[in-house]
């Protein structure tokens, strides 16, 4: 019977500990730490205050173990972004309401209709957090002539503030004049991947463009990161690689 009662807590355990081995980067601000950890691909799961935050929570990261949600934030209507059975995973239960805010853009939200909708150019206000939505599209890369990966306005990419520090994740885009015209991004988190965004070397053009403290590339399958971090050579941006594809 004890051996029974011991099995949960034990499995519970090596759920834990698989998501607390993931390499978690820890940022200090004027009201705490925000910690960050890489989940899988575009999925990332971000702490601070107490308060939980998902970003493009997907398979095949798996989240029934995992802690369940303050906040979803989704970025595009891709099933490696949007994913309505990991959202449903991560919600908690309300007795009127879902407990978990979910933000999204309008094209997101008519799949996911639990989700409040925030439009590219639209900043809100959660807890101690600011959001802005950041376009993210594609310039010329496309299924087919004239056709888009990503076309404008769709998606979103998010710059999260929290005690002063500015936190950028850019979603599926290329290297677009709004993301090459930020300003004061302390630590940016940056796709690439080809044929859908952009390059390693479009990539690091763009973020000499503004020119964040640290850059983590994220996204990236099948990328060259080596060409990434090259091209940020002399820069004076940190480029932090981290472990976005768990065997």
């Amino acid at each position: 019977m004890k051996l029974l009662l011991a099995l949960p807590c034990f499995l519970f355990s090596l759920s834990s500990f698989a998501y607390s081995a993931a390499a978690a980067q820890t940022f200090s601000t004027s009201a705490g730490d925000v910690k960050i950890t890489p989940l899988f691909h575009a999925s990332t799961l971000i702490e601070a205050g107490g308060k939980i935050i998902y970003l493009d929570p997907a398979k095949p990261a798996k989240f029934t173990a995992m802690p369940k949600a303050d906040l979803i934030l989704i970025t595009d209507i891709h099933e490696d972004h949007m994913d309505p059975a990991s959202i449903a995973d991560l919600v908690k239960p309300g007795t009127v309401k879902p407990g978990t805010d979910i933000l999204a853009p309008p094209a997101v939200v008519a799949t996911v209709t639990t989700a409040k909708p925030i439009a590219n150019g639209e900043t809100k206000t959660w807890g101690s957090w600011t959001i802005e939505a950041i376009p993210a599209y594609n310039l010329k890369r496309g299924p087919s002539p004239g056709k888009l990966f990503h076309d404008k306005g769709r998606g979103n990419g998010y710059i999260l503030t929290y005690g002063g520090k500015r936190f950028y994740f850019s979603g599926d885009t290329e290297g677009i004049p709004e993301m090459r015209a930020l300003k004061n991004i302390d630590v940016a988190f940056v796709c690439m991947n080809l044929p859908y965004t952009m390059p390693p070397d479009e990539a690091a053009d763009a973020v000499k463009a503004f020119h964040p403290k640290i850059v983590i590339p994220y996204h990236y399958r099948g990328s060259d990161l080596s060409v990434f971090k090259k091209g940020l050579e002399g820069t004076g941006i940190e480029v932090r690689l981290l472990e976005w594809y768990p065997q």
